[in-house]
């Protein structure tokens, strides 16, 4: 049975944000967990997938951007996000103290979430490693307008999982970016997947689609502890 969730308020530059927070017995480590632009963190993918972790031993923090938790739909500025995973991963920290648990705490991201994570590890924000759900590369139809140069200089363990079909990463564009980050970098595709990770043609709910990027995480992060 997935653990039970208990919610959370976030205090970010003046305004607070919902948060989840869920803890299976013992886990192994926390993973905080970060929404893509269009959707906030009670969508059926991200529920699923923090689910599926719970119930594989990992805790978890899903939360919301402050653009989000106002309704509105155009993303926050990169400082606002970034100052929002720091909120986010304080919290987690924090609930990790408090169960007395010692296990690392990773940065997870389905999207803008994944690629704001990575901004803020770029600024100093300490994570155990990075998890991407579809990093969005580039916009779909302009590969030439890259979003990598802060990923050259992370050191830290860091996981792309991605569709085959997603629009928002030329397959080979990506492989080339991976490679060029260094050895703490994986690239992982998920064959036929599109950006939210559907397969054409394998029906499959929004939760069952998240629950299934659970296991390469937790396998990742079993690599790296």
């Amino acid at each position: 049975m997935p653990a039970s969730e208990v919610p959370l308020t976030l205090a970010v530059g003046g305004v607070n944000v919902s948060a989840a927070y869920a803890r299976p017995d013992d886990p192994t480590a926390t993973v905080v967990v970060a929404h893509g632009a269009g959707a906030g963190m009670e969508h059926p993918f991200l529920r699923g997938f923090t689910a599926a972790l719970n119930t594989l031993g990992t805790a978890t923090l899903r939360f919301n951007f402050p653009y989000r938790e106002a309704g509105r739909k155009f993303p926050d500025r990169p400082p606002v996000a970034v100052a929002t995973w720091r909120a986010a991963m304080a919290a987690a920290a924090e609930q990790a103290a408090a169960h007395n648990d010692a296990g690392p705490i990773w940065a997870c991201g389905k999207s803008f979430g994944g690629r704001m994570a990575s901004m803020a590890v770029a600024e100093g924000m300490e994570a155990a490693g990075l998890l991407y759900l579809g990093y969005p590369l580039h916009p779909p139809g302009k590969p030439d307008k890259l979003r990598d140069e802060h990923l050259y200089g992370l050191t830290t363990p860091m996981l792309f999982l991605q569709g085959s079909r997603d629009t928002f990463a030329t397959p080979e564009i990506l492989t080339g970016v991976v490679s060029r980050i260094g050895t703490n970098a994986v690239l992982q595709w998920m064959e036929g997947g599109d950006h939210s990770f559907v397969v054409a043609g394998f029906k499959r709910s929004a939760d069952e689609v998240g629950a299934s990027l659970a296991e390469p995480v937790v396998a990742f992060i079993r690599g790296h502890s």
